[in-house]
C-alpha cells in the first residue's frame, strides 16, 4: 500500500507556480490577482479563505477578500462581481460557497466572467470540460487528476467508481476521468447498492461528506482509493469518507485525510489563477 501524499505534491505545485509568477513579473510586469467574495460568518468558510489568502501571499499573488455581511442583497454581490470582471488587475474571481439561503448561487456564479472563473463552476467552463476543450476545471477534481499524473497511475480502460454527484466534485471528476479514457460509474444518494459498484472498481473516488462510508468489504484487493471527504467528528479529529484503518491494507494506493486531496485543492486554485494571468500576458 502506497500513500498518495497530497501535502508534498501541493508544495511542489506551489513552488512551480511561485517560479512562474516571478518570471511573469520580470518579463511582462504582471502580478496574478485573485479576488475572493466571502459572505457571512461561517467559521469553516473563513478558515478556507484565510488559507487561500496565505497561499496567494506565498507564491507572490495579489489577493483581495471582499467580506460581506450575511444580510447582503444579491444585487450588491452581483455589482461587486461585475466590478471585478472589469478590473484588469484581477485574473481570478472566487465566490466562497455555501452562500446564504436568500442568494441564488447559480445566478451569482453565472455573473463571473468565464475567463476569470478559476473555480471552474461557470456553466461555460463546465460545458467546455464535458466536451474535452481547454477550460478552467474545478480545483478539487483537477487536484485528483494531478495526483494520478504524479504517481503515474494509468486511467485508460480502468473501471472507476465516483461516489457522489455534486456539481463541485462528482460531476467534473467524472468528466475528467471520462476524458482520460476511463470507464466511469457515478453513484449517489439514490444508488440502490453502492457496494455492488465500488467492489468491482479498479479506482474508487469518494466525496460525499459521510465519515467511514466506504468500508473494507466495499473495495477489491489492489484498488486505488481517493478520499475527497473531510469531516470533523465528535472527538474533534478530521476523517474522510473512507474507513482508512480497515480499507488501506487492501489498497495499492490511497489518499490520507488530512494531507491528501485537501492541500491539492488550494494548489490547483493557484495554478488556475496563474493560467488566467498568463492569458492576459
Amino acid at each position: 500500500m502506497q500513500l498518495i501524499d497530497g501535502k508534498s505534491l501541493a508544495k511542489k505545485v506551489q513552488t512551480t507556480v511561485a517560479t512562474e509568477v516571478e518570471n511573469l513579473k520580470q518579463e511582462k510586469n504582471i502580478v496574478p490577482g485573485l479576488a475572493v467574495i466571502l459572505v457571512g460568518d461561517d467559521p469553516a468558510s473563513h478558515a478556507y479563505v484565510n488559507m487561500k489568502a496565505k497561499a496567494c501571499e506565498n507564491v507572490g499573488f495579489y489577493s483581495i477578500t471582499h467580506n460581506m455581511p450575511e444580510t447582503i442583497s444579491q444585487e450588491e454581490i452581483i455589482g461587486t462581481i461585475k466590478m471585478m470582471n472589469e478590473n484588469p488587475r484581477i485574473d481570478g474571481i472566487l465566490v466562497q460557497l455555501p452562500l446564504p439561503k436568500h442568494i441564488d448561487t447559480d445566478k451569482i456564479l453565472e455573473v463571473i466572467d468565464p475567463k476569470k472563473d478559476v473555480d471552474g463552476f461557470h456553466a461555460y467552463n463546465v460545458g467546455r470540460l464535458v466536451t474535452g476543450l481547454d477550460s478552467f476545471v474545478a480545483c478539487t477534481p483537477l487536484g485528483v487528476m494531478k495526483m494520478f499524473e504524479e504517481y503515474e497511475i494509468e486511467l485508460r480502460g480502468k473501471d472507476v467508481c465516483v461516489v457522489g454527484a455534486s456539481n463541485i466534485v462528482g460531476k467534473p471528476m467524472a468528466s475528467l476521468l471520462l476524458n482520460a479514457d476511463a470507464t466511469v460509474t457515478i453513484t449517489h444518494i439514490y444508488t440502490k447498492d453502492l457496494k455492488a459498484h465500488t467492489s468491482k472498481a479498479d479506482v474508487v473516488v469518494v466525496g460525499v461528506g459521510v465519515p467511514g462510508l466506504i468500508k473494507e468489504d466495499m473495495v477489491k484487493e489492489g484498488a486505488i482509493v481517493i478520499d475527497i471527504g473531510i469531516n470533523r467528528i465528535e472527538d474533534g479529529s478530521l476523517v474522510g469518507d473512507v474507513d482508512f484503518e480497515k480499507v488501506s491494507p487492501k489498497c495499492s494506493y490511497i489518499t490520507p485525510v488530512p494531507g491528501g486531496v485537501g492541500p491539492m485543492t488550494i494548489a490547483m486554485l493557484l495554478s488556475n489563477t496563474l493560467k488566467s494571468a498568463k492569458a492576459r500576458a
